[in-house]
This record gives C-alpha cells, structure tokens and sequence, in this order.
C-alpha cells in the first residue's frame, strides 16, 4: 500500500506553478472523439484520471499518444465498442464518453460512473438532454445503453445547472440536425474551455458561460490544436496552503477572474492577496480571522474547495462555518482531522469548526479527492509526522503534487508500507 508521509511545521516558501484543469482535461478527451482527424491538447495535467481516458480512448480504437502533458489522440479508427466496465469505473467524468459516442456514432454503451463517492450524483440531467436529442437510453445489467437513429436540436431547460449535463449535452448536440439551446446551463470556466476546443473543430457554439447556450449542429468535425485553461482549484487549493502555512508564496499560471470568491474569502480572513495578470502572491498572515462559507455553483465558494477551506479555519480564530449546498456528504474529512486535534463538528450539511487548534499528526485516510487534498494541509501544518492512506484519490486530480511542495520547504514522500491481513479483510 502506497501512503504519503508528512513531516510537518516546515514553513513554505516560494513560486509554484498550477497544472491544467483537471475538470477541463476529464472533458476535453471525450471531445476528441467528435473529430475526423487528430486533436492535439496541451497542458494536460499530469493525473491518474487524463491516463484512465488514454486507456479508453484506446480501447475504442483510437491511437494516443500522451507526454509532457501534451496529449494527442488519432479517432480515425474509432469504433462505438461497448464500454460497461473496467476503467469507465474510476472516474466519473468517464460519463462524458456517452455523448462523445452518441455525438458521433449514434450510439454507445457506457458503464455507470465511479469516481469519489460524495453522496448522491444521479445522471438525470443528462438522460433527459440525450432523450431530448432523440436518443433511446435504458439502463441495462448496470451500464447505460444509448441509440439514435438521428439525433435532432432540440430545447432542454436543465432542473439542475449541471457541469456534467450541460457539457455531455454539449458533446452530443454539435452533430444532432438544427439548433439546440440548452436553458439554466452551468456557468463554469471548463463549460467555456469545452466549447472553445470544440468551436476550433468546427462546432457552432454560441453562449458558452452564460445560461443560456445554443449550438447549431454541423455535419463534420475536424482536428484542431488546443490548450487547456489553468486549474482553478488546484489554484485555491495552493492559495489556501500559501495562507495556511506559507512565508510568500507566488501561484503562478492561473485566471485571477477564476477566483474571485476564493479571493474574497480570504481577504475576509485577514488573508493579503496581491494580483498579477496571471499570478498571485501571498505573504505570511499574521493572524487569521474565522469567517462563514457557503459553497455555490459558479462563481461562487466551489464546492471542491470546502475541504481545503475547512484546514485553514482550524487555524482561524473563532468559530467558522462551512455549508455545503452542493454535496452534503463532503464533509468525511472531519472525522480525520478530529483525529488531529481539530475542534470540529458536522451538523447537517454545515462543519462546525473551532479555531485555532494545535494540529498533531496521526495515521488518516483520504475518503476522495480534495479530502486528500485537505488531509495534505494538515500534515503540512501539524506537529510531528502525518501519515497519509488512500492516495490514489488524491493522484486522480494533483499532479507533481509531492515535487511542487518540496520545491516550497515542505518535507512529504511518497512510500510504500506492508499490508497486515486485517486491513486486507477490511
């Protein structure tokens, strides 16, 4: 079993450069199988997820080639094989390969998704825009069966503004006959990033980043040359660190607009952030104030910060409150950090957290992604060694994670540690 190992209280100091969106990369693969000849996508980061969709975009037929996160992918040869298991159950963007296929072949078999489990994430959204589309969708023996003998633009207004529902509806929309317009879409930057690569295809995009996005389908997608936006929460998740336990940290290659409420929220807590066009510096903070947080779709708190977030309030003064609108059951990570002496509470869908506390290390478990992330600060800031389980999570969405933070002072390694047959069991 691999583990992270911390050895905390060292002081960070220094730039450290942000990797391209991970959110971006998990749907601008998929993308690659609209086109008629080679996509080439730069910036691609570094993570377990971008190798995962290499390996599926393989096994469809497609040639791909992936380094010095520069990936190139080949459809020509791409065939609608079925996809019902194996690696379509490690990430759960891998649900963006249904509207690729149908977008392209009319159909396709695609196995429900896996990913972080952070309570109930139901496709919906994405069933009803495929079916607007004309598509037939069953769900059979656990994998989800599309066919269209055309797909047809179509108006589908989204009860939930869904990252994931928009941009699938997205990918299968730019090839359907006439004009979709998908009404109370999501807003985020990797929506605008999405249809900017598919818009160099050849795709007729208008609205992308607004509410209200309309996509005249075209007959043909060609290849293109594309780079992927910086990550935001990658970004904020360095930023928090910087406050946490930084000495002056640059977070270099990033989209200032991208973070505005993170921004924000740490002014509020007393946090100095300086701007540059496409970096920012934050000095040492002198003392931390607690403050409320509510997660909200974009632009507001993201929901994949709270976590990050709710390791700096421990070191706020105060009594801190962090709502998660968006996924209730994200707050696993208070049970770990309770176990490194954090005074927190969940109440609901709101973490109740008493500052500031002396953080010890101890043995604690990454239960997804950005609780990885989390459980990272708080090894960085506690007293003694942090010993991290569970890190393929973490590996899904950070990439060089262990470089960059030693290149500031931090002392974190990587290491494997022997399996008793109990935990085997368990």
């Amino acid at each position: 079993m691999d583990v992270y190992k911390i050895i905390g209280e060292n002081r960070l100091k220094g730039t450290i450069k942000v990797s391209g969106a991970k959110n971006s990369a998990v749907a601008l693969i998929p993308a690659s199988i609209l086109a008629n000849s080679s996509v080439t996508i730069g910036g691609i980061p570094e993570i377990a997820d971008a190798w995962t969709l290499k390996a599926l975009l393989e096994e469809i037929g497609g040639e791909v080639t992936f380094e010095n996160g520069q990936m190139i992918v080949d459809p020509t040869n791409m065939l609608a094989i079925p996809l019902p298991n194996g690696n379509v159950k490690k990430l759960r963007a891998s649900y963006y390969l249904m509207g690729a296929m149908l977008g392209r072949f009319k159909k396709a078999v695609v196995g429900l998704p896996g990913g972080c489990f952070l309570g109930p994430r139901p496709i919906d959204q994405h069933i009803k825009g495929f079916e607007a589309l004309g598509a037939k969708v069953t769900n059979e023996h656990g994998a989800i069966y599309l066919r269209a003998e055309e797909l047809k633009g179509a108006k589908i207004y989204l009860d939930v503004a869904s990252v994931g529902a928009t941009i699938n509806i997205m990918l299968a929309a730019v090839r359907a006959k006439g004009r979709t317009v998908i009404e109370n879409a999501a807003k985020e930057p990797e929506i605008i990033d999405v249809a900017t690569l598919l818009t160099n295809m050849g795709a007729n995009i208008k609205g992308a980043g607004t509410s209200v996005i309309r996509i005249d389908g075209v007959d043909e997608l060609h290849g293109t040359k594309h780079t992927i936006i910086p990550d935001r929460i990658e970004a904020a998740t360095f930023m928090i660190m910087a406050a946490a336990i930084g000495d002056g940290i640059t977070i270099d290659n990033i989209i200032p607009l991208h973070l505005e409420a993170v921004i924000a929220k740490l002014r509020e807590m007393g946090v100095k952030v300086i701007e540059g066009e496409e970096s920012v510096f934050i000095p040492k903070a002198d003392s931390l104030q607690a403050v409320d947080v509510k997660t909200l779709v974009y632009p507001g708190i993201p929901t994949d910060i709270q976590q990050p977030l709710s390791v700096l309030m421990t070191q706020a003064v105060g009594t801190s409150k962090v709502t998660d609108t968006i996924y209730s059951a994200r707050f696993k990570h208070i049970d770990e950090l309770r176990r490194m002496n954090a005074n927190a509470r969940v109440e609901g869908n709101t973490a109740i957290i008493q500052g500031p506390a002396i953080l010890h290390g101890s043995s604690v478990t990454a239960t997804d992604l950005r609780a990885g992330a989390a459980l990272v600060l708080a090894g960085l800031l506690a007293e003694g060694e942090t010993v991290i389980h569970d890190i393929h999570h973490i590996e899904r969405g950070y990439s060089s994670l262990i470089e960059k933070l030693n290149s500031l002072g931090a002392n974190i390694r990587r290491e494997t540690i022997a399996v008793s047959s109990l935990e085997l069991q368990e």
